[in-house]
């Protein structure tokens, strides 16, 4: 009798297991990993933030000359100047920036005549108040007004035998010495701290603001070239 109780319960053990194995509740599903977003592309690159503000030194070559504001009949040739620097860039959002400057710029004009070689050098701080529009990766354009305060010409003329130059010279119409002008031009990023740009610049006034002054009515115009170097 006992063996048939330890046979009967040995068996009623091995069906119950089998049951649970065959019949018991389904394995518990292991959801699929969750993948993190990605991160803002500033972060992906090592904390670059494109709205961050910036401020640079830059250093780049004039080459200027004049273009009559009346139909005088002269021409004039280029000069070779510098112009140097500080810069921000100021993002206003990730595709446009306010983008003022200070500069210190010479620029000025040649005249060559049967008497000899005349060259006008001005000095001037310029400071262009430019939007700059990033178009495309690492390319901008920049546009904007510019103010100019003349500092100080100097005129020479060179007759083949003697050299004569003066250090003062009122080419500003008796003391106005404030000119407004219209910049356009590119930049190239060619990495995060350092720029290539170009850009063309005209007075929007003439230097015989008034119409009485003893020398020809021009503007001053400078191609300018150079590069930016952010802090």
């Amino acid at each position: 009798m006992k063996k048939f109780v330890l046979l009967t319960a040995i068996v009623v053990m091995a069906l119950g297991a089998e049951a649970q194995r065959r019949y018991g509740p389904p394995p518990r599903r292991v959801p699929p990993p969750r993948y993190a977003q990605p991160a803002p592309r500033y972060q992906q690159r090592g904390n670059y933030n494109p709205l961050q503000p910036s401020i640079g030194f830059k250093i780049g070559a004039n080459i200027s000359n004049s273009v009559s504001s009346r139909d005088y009949g002269y021409t004039t040739g280029s000069l070779l100047g510098l112009n140097v620097g500080l810069f921000a860039d100021l993002p206003i959002i990730q595709q446009i920036a306010f983008a003022p400057e200070v500069l210190y710029s010479q620029k000025g004009y040649v005249v060559g005549t049967t008497y000899g070689r005349f060259t006008q050098r001005s000095h001037f701080i310029d400071v262009p108040l430019l939007a700059k529009f990033k178009v495309a990766p690492n390319f901008n354009i920049l546009l904007g007004p510019q103010l100019s305060w003349l500092m100080s010409t100097t005129n020479t003329f060179d007759d083949g035998f003697v050299v004569t130059q003066r250090s003062t010279y009122d080419a500003d119409n008796n003391g106005h010495k404030t000119y407004l002008d219209g910049v356009i031009g590119v930049s190239f990023d060619l990495n995060r701290k350092i720029d290539l740009h170009g850009r063309y610049a005209i007075n929007l006034q003439g230097t015989d603001r008034y119409g009485n002054t003893y020398t020809p009515d021009y503007r001053n115009q400078v191609w300018q070239v150079g590069l930016g170097f952010k802090f």
